[in-house]
């Protein structure tokens, strides 16, 4: 289902780890340990908004958001899931998915630009992505 012209926006490459892909979406992992913070990229070519998608994608794109979100919930145990598709930065489409907690440091503010990147502790990204990958069936 991957369309071969498709390549990761620099930005994205850059800011992000990668945990696998699903039938549509590269699933990553943003590097800020302030936040359990995903990111799912359909990897089509050219794809800006949702609507860029046809049907069955945008469907597959939301049982892929459904999945990921479970999982990341289930994992985190979080007060709150916030689930996005902005693209204002970066303008290949992808879909935030944010574990948050009443006493994260953005609370109840979005978390873009409140405080640095925090980068992950090795062992514990390690740890959250093979959870991650087993509770979303990458392995």
């Amino acid at each position: 289902m991957s369309d071969p012209a498709w390549s990761l926006h620099p930005q994205l490459k850059k800011d992000t780890v990668e945990i696998g892909d699903l039938p549509l979406c590269r699933v990553l992992v943003i590097q800020d340990a302030h936040y359990p913070w995903l990111l799912l990229v359909p990897r089509r070519d050219g794809a800006v908004e949702i609507i860029d998608l046809d049907e069955v994608e945008q469907a597959q794109l939301m049982t892929e958001i459904s999945r990921v979100a479970r999982a990341l919930k289930d994992i985190t145990k979080c007060d709150k899931l916030n689930i996005a598709a902005l693209g204002n930065v970066v303008p290949q489409l992808h879909v935030h998915v944010i574990a948050r907690r009443t006493s994260d440091a953005a609370w109840p503010r979005p978390v873009w630009g409140v405080m640095p990147p925090l980068p992950h502790d090795p062992e514990e990204v390690r740890n959250f992505i093979g959870a991650l990958r087993r509770k979303i069936w990458l392995g």
